[in-house]
């Protein structure tokens, strides 16, 4: 797999409003669908890969078939990562993960109210109100994806403890401008 990281496309959000559109077919009810993802940030290079949160009452009511149908195939991703000297229980980073056939979508399944749902929310509106931060991270995963563009694991390596720097002054943040989960997308 080769990772290259483009320029910011307008496209995406039209991108996201066409999966939403399935996504809502598939999801259980009372989901909410929200673009998250560098995609999701005005300015920010990324892969073109579409990131999108479906937020549920409880992931035991997904059901894989109706994803299917909707035009996403599931994989064997169940977790997220947890940033170092976090200690979590598994269910806090539990997800579902789903990934488009048609359009390039990483389709992420998560449980309203734990760690993971509200940090890819959080990091996404941060990066929103803090271009220079966005822009910092941008230029890591270009430069990541220059060096290194056929290792992905190596890739992620670095990413990875990189954005829990980021969501450590997303927290701040969060709390300084009384942040609250935004409604969906």
């Amino acid at each position: 797999m080769q990772i290259v990281i483009i320029p910011h496309q307008d496209s995406w959000a039209a991108d996201f409003a066409v999966l939403k559109d399935a996504l809502l077919q598939a999801a259980p009810s009372g989901s909410y669908i929200h673009h998250i993802g560098s995609t999701a940030i005005a300015g920010l290079p990324a892969k073109d890969v579409i990131d999108v949160q479906v937020t549920v009452d409880d992931l035991m009511h997904v059901d894989e078939a109706r994803f299917e149908q909707a035009g996403f195939r599931s994989t064997d991703i169940c977790n997220d990562h947890c940033p170092p000297g976090l200690h979590l229980a598994p269910s806090q980073l539990g997800k579902r993960f789903f990934k488009g056939y048609q359009r390039a979508a990483n389709i992420h399944v998560r449980q309203k109210g734990f760690f993971n749902q509200r940090f890819a929310l959080l990091c996404r509106d941060f990066l929103r109100a803090r271009p220079v931060a966005a822009a910092a991270y941008g230029l890591i995963k270009q430069r990541l994806s220059d060096r290194f563009p056929t290792d992905v694991d190596f890739y992620y390596d670095i990413k990875d403890p990189v954005f829990d720097i980021i969501v450590e002054g997303a927290n701040v943040w969060a709390e300084a401008t009384d942040w609250v989960e935004p409604p969906a997308d």
